[in-house]
Formats: structure tokens, C-alpha cells, sequence
């Protein structure tokens, strides 16, 4: 693990994108306004950008596909919202569009957003203290498809996780650990992460503090993660 910088402004980053320039897309959890964080290759503020046509409930994690990134309003702790939204935007873009989703079966906490990035099928993954999450799938405004459900084991609540920009790495991460699957020939998200995890990174996550992004290389040998907080330091594993 190596810590290569602290992102100076931003208190309570919740979601990391990776851009293909190498710096980073990140934005706060609930309680701050509908903007994101640029930040360079050492988590150094770049600017920051407020999407018009956007508001921000709770957001929780970001994905991107080629230049364009995904916001993930899906934070419901009290598992109450009628319907939860996800933002598209191009990199460095204002003007958003709004895809405005439902769960099939009652509303649900969720941290994860992924996006596969051959094509383009979004995914939200639920959050639940005992272990069990659902993933839901779709890739437009509407109502989302529960076509899997996980089992990590109690106390694995997942707070975010990223998808390589090869398509072939899943990574899920918890407080303390990071969930990771390589996708088969054909496979989905979903048909991969009903298999369970091939493995777990070799890191102790919790040394963090309260984390819930990351962000993963294109070729998935590494991943970066940053934490809530003031001053939080954006972190490498592997690479």
C-alpha cells in the first residue's frame, strides 16, 4: 500500500472513478450539494464541477464508462425512498441526465454502483450489516431487475466497489475488506457476482477509517481508495 497525497477541501468523500488520464472523479456523501471533485494522480484538488439538473439526496459511489461518469444517488438508510436516481454526465461536463429508478420489491440501502463498461448495463448493489446484498440491475429509467443475491458473511456491509475498464475485475469493498471476481467469457455482473468472490485483496481496509470508495486500474492489478474526513489520503494497492 502506498499513500500518495490528501485531497485538501472535500470532508466526506463517498465514491471513486478512475479517469483514463489517470486522475480521479469523487464526490461527499449526503449533506453537500450535486458537485464532483477532480482530483489528480496524488488526490490534489483539480476543481470541482456542479451538475445542472441534479440533486444530490445521498449520494454514495460513481462509475465511469469511457469518458462518461455515473453518480449513484441510491443512499436510503432508512430504506424509504420511492425511487433512487443515478446521473449521467460527460467528464468535466455540468449538464447531467437523470435516470430515475426503482426496486422491484420495496426500498432498499444501497452504497455500490457499477457499470459495465462493455455494455453499459448498470448494476446497484445493496447494503445490509448481516452479510446479504442484492443486486440489481438495469440500463435505463425504470424498474430495476434483482438478478442476484450475494452472502459475504455478517458485518460484510458493502460501501462501494468498481468494475477494471477491461471488463474482466469486480471488486466490492466493505469497511475492512475488498470482495474481488474475475468475470468468465460472457458472463454478466450479475452471472459473476452470483458465484461468490474468488478472492480477497491482500489489504486491511479498516487502517482507513470510514472508507466506502474505490476505484479500479484498467487492467484490475490495482485499486485506489480514499476516506471520509477532513483531509482524507487517497491510497494505492497494488499496480
Amino acid at each position: 500500500m502506498r499513500v500518495l497525497g490528501q485531497a485538501v477541501g472535500p470532508t466526506e468523500l463517498s465514491g471513486l472513478a478512475r479517469s483514463r488520464d489517470g486522475t480521479f472523479w469523487t464526490h461527499n456523501d449526503s449533506g453537500d450539494g450535486p458537485r464532483l471533485f477532480h482530483l489528480s494522480k496524488t488526490g490534489a484538488l483539480l476543481g470541482e464541477v456542479t451538475l445542472q439538473g441534479a440533486t444530490a439526496v445521498d449520494w454514495e459511489d460513481i462509475a465511469i464508462r469511457g469518458h462518461t461518469l455515473y453518480v449513484g444517488d441510491i443512499g436510503d438508510n432508512a430504506a424509504q425512498r420511492p425511487d433512487i436516481a443515478v446521473y449521467k454526465v460527460a467528464e468535466g461536463a455540468a449538464n447531467a441526465t437523470k435516470l430515475t429508478l426503482r426496486y422491484p420489491d420495496g426500498a432498499h440501502d444501497a452504497e455500490t454502483l457499477l457499470v459495465d463498461p462493455r455494455t453499459g448495463q448498470s448494476a446497484v448493489i445493496t447494503k445490509n450489516l448481516g452479510g446479504e446484498a442484492g443486486v440489481y440491475t438495469g440500463r435505463r429509467s425504470g424498474t430495476l431487475k434483482l438478478a442476484a443475491t450475494l452472502n459475504l458473511g455478517l458485518g460484510a456491509a458493502l460501501t462501494g466497489g468498481d468494475v477494471s475498464g477491461d471488463g474482466r475485475t469486480i471488486v466490492l469493498r466493505s469497511y475492512t475488506r475488498a470482495y474481488v471476481w474475475t468475470r468468465r467469457n460472457g458472463e454478466s455482473l450479475a452471472q459473476a457476482l452470483s458465484r461468490g468472490p474468488d478472492c480477497t485483496a491482500d489489504a486491511d481496509l479498516l487502517d482507513e477509517g470510514q472508507g466506502e470508495a474505490l476505484a479500479l486500474s484498467r487492467d484490475g492489478r490495482a485499486f485506489w481508495t480514499i476516506p471520509e474526513g477532513p483531509n482524507p489520503r487517497l491510497r494505492q494497492y497494488g499496480g
